[in-house]
């Protein structure tokens, strides 16, 4: 007779449906933006950045999904150390939303504290992609003898991880380029795009939406030990 898989306990479910959350937030709202956007302007046009969609229709659309995204992280309890990360994480993803980074005009033309605030964006922006970005190369990986199924989704949380990493390279080396070719190409859009869109995958595969890890085998009842022999009882 096949032993009984033992189901998932209420706190196992709620934590798979936030990574889960979280993961389904991050692969559409680099495509929602900017085709919101278009599908509002009746033009297809890339902004320079996603959080410049701040500036723009999509604004509700950008601040609730980084919102919402902020409260799935802070309400994320793993370990004590995913607890921390995913709680600074989800605060800096609150911060990324309500603080808005500095439009296109020149510099003249901005108003009273916007350089500051644009500043105190880009700060959050890039801790929050350093902490995405860690969970997927230290936190989510399985060391040891990996159980079946596992490797894979290693090969993919880091492959995502090392993507978010050289995304936030190129855009910060991005800036080196001409401003027409800046303008022209969008690499800082493409690269935050890329990294959200990552960090996204690995959510999800953590969450078991793709890559599914295989059951832990459950083991056959251990055999209850025998009782000890009796002595044996004197004869009169």
């Amino acid at each position: 007779m096949e032993p009984t898989p033992v189901p998932p306990s209420p706190d196992a479910r709620t934590l798979r449906r936030l990574r889960l959350g979280v993961g389904g937030l991050g692969i559409t709202l680099p495509i929602v933006l900017p085709v919101g956007h278009a599908l509002a302007t009746d033009r297809l046009h890339l902004l320079n950045s996603m959080s410049s969609y701040y500036h723009s229709e999509m604004r509700d659309v950008f601040v609730g999904s980084l919102c919402a995204i902020g409260v799935f992280l802070i309400n994320y309890r793993y370990r004590r150390l995913d607890d921390v990360l995913s709680t600074t994480a989800g605060g800096l993803a609150v911060v990324v939303a309500l603080v808005p980074t500095t439009t296109d005009a020149p510099p003249h033309a901005l108003a009273d504290g916007a350089l500051p605030l644009g500043r105190v964006h880009g700060v959050a922006a890039g801790l929050l992609f350093a902490i995405l970005a860690l969970f997927c190369l230290w936190r989510f990986p399985v060391n040891g003898p990996p159980p079946p199924g596992t490797r894979a989704r290693n090969v993919v949380y880091r492959t995502c991880g090392f993507v978010i990493l050289a995304a936030i390279v190129l855009a910060v080396a991005s800036s080196a380029l001409a401003e027409p070719a800046r303008d022209t190409f969008r690499p800082v859009f493409w690269c935050e795009a890329v990294a959200v869109f990552a960090f996204g995958v690995a959510w999800l595969v953590k969450g078991e939406a793709m890559f599914h890890q295989s059951p832990e085998p459950v083991g056959a009842p251990v055999p209850r030990a025998a009782p000890a022999d009796r002595p044996a009882a004197s004869t009169p």
